[in-house]
């Protein structure tokens, strides 16, 4: 069953591939921060690719990047195979069209001095969609689909829940109508109550409108439920990138093991077993980033040849990738991969 889904996710139109991108900025004294380096994704068409990794890793970035909001300094951004070149201010706006973004934070993301419709129908002003009545009646029908009332247009912001807040945002983003969505953490600050509404609310789009998500957040049980893939982050780069069951039943990277270890388990007595991998260390500085594997520092299992080199993100399994140098050559008789190990201690 696994290899037949694995069969038809390849076979699926590719939508969005970045390729090689990297995103710096420039800070005080002339340096340079590293928010993302060298990031090689394909997302596909009607798929969900999660995307998670601890704070400061560069998952927000890389999906401002991608949906066109930062312009990528270095690599490439295809949109149905042709090339984007958000320099261009005509070509960035085309593709603002197809690509939109569902906000972290439902309160800062809407204008407190505008009503909801006109919060949700200015997308349809700036590109010439539709006559006024049509627009009034876009409205209408957006708060339908997100679960409010259409009366809500009239009013303002600071009158709703952070729920609601958020589902003015999701219609603000169907407004004109994408294919693309990038949800940056979109349930983080929501009620946990509600997490589980707004959640389903996207599956059902995605369902109805054929939508394809990049879903960004901390929950790694949320993300294990709505993604079909999952890109793991560390310090500006993917480490480890699988289907969904394959990352959580089969984890390679030292990072991922770390990260999901810390998931809690709902059943008691089998969370008090369970055995957590501490990573120890603080994270580098986006600023100074250190030679070789980023992640060399706090890993347990590295190596000289860690410190020294980058890995590249290599395919280990069908459709399951990797960037670690410790995984080239630890192969047991059977052809598995050995990843465990009780010693900091490497074979030269």
């Amino acid at each position: 069953m696994e290899n037949k889904m694995e069969m038809r996710q390849t076979e699926k139109e590719v939508l969005i591939q970045a390729v090689n991108v990297c995103k710096y900025f420039k800070v005080s004294g002339g340096r340079v921060l590293h928010a993302v380096e060298d990031v090689n994704l394909t997302i596909h068409k009607g798929e969900t690719l999660g995307l998670v990794g601890e704070s400061g890793c560069g998952k927000s970035t890389l999906g401002r990047t991608l949906m066109g909001i930062y312009t990528p300094t270095k690599g490439q951004l295809l949109y149905r195979g042709k090339e984007k070149d958000l320099r261009n201010k005509k070509e960035r706006f085309q593709f603002a069209k197809k690509a939109q973004i569902v906000f972290q934070d439902p309160y800062a993301s809407l204008d407190p001095r505008m009503t909801v419709g006109s919060i949700i129908e200015e997308g349809m002003g700036i590109h010439n969609m539709y006559d006024p009545a049509r627009r009034k009646e876009r409205v209408a029908e957006l708060l339908d689909i997100v679960g409010l009332n259409r009366e809500h247009a009239n009013r303002f912001p600071h009158e709703f829940s952070g729920g609601q807040r958020q589902r003015i945002g999701i219609a603000r983003a169907l407004a004109i109508e994408p294919e693309f969505i990038v949800c940056e953490e979109p349930i983080s600050a929501l009620d946990v109550s509600i997490q589980a509404q707004v959640i389903n609310l996207l599956h059902d789009l995605q369902q109805r409108l054929g939508l394809t998500y990049l879903f960004i957040a901390h929950d790694l049980n949320i993300v294990k439920y709505i993604s079909d893939r999952i890109a793991v982050m560390y310090l500006g780069s993917v480490v480890e990138l699988a289907t969904s069951a394959e990352l959580y039943a089969n984890t390679l990277h030292p990072y991922s093991k770390a990260l999901l270890s810390a998931v809690p388990i709902p059943d008691p007595e089998l969370e008090k077993g369970k055995k957590r991998q501490i990573i120890e260390g603080d994270v580098p500085s986006p600023i100074h980033k250190p030679k070789g594997c980023a992640f060399s520092s706090r890993c347990p299992v590295a190596c000289d040849k860690c410190r020294e080199c980058v890995p590249a993100l290599k395919e280990i399994q069908p459709g399951h990738f990797v960037a670690c140098h410790f995984l080239d050559k630890k192969i047991d008789e059977n052809g598995n991969y050995l990843f465990d190990r009780n010693s900091k201690k490497e074979e030269k």
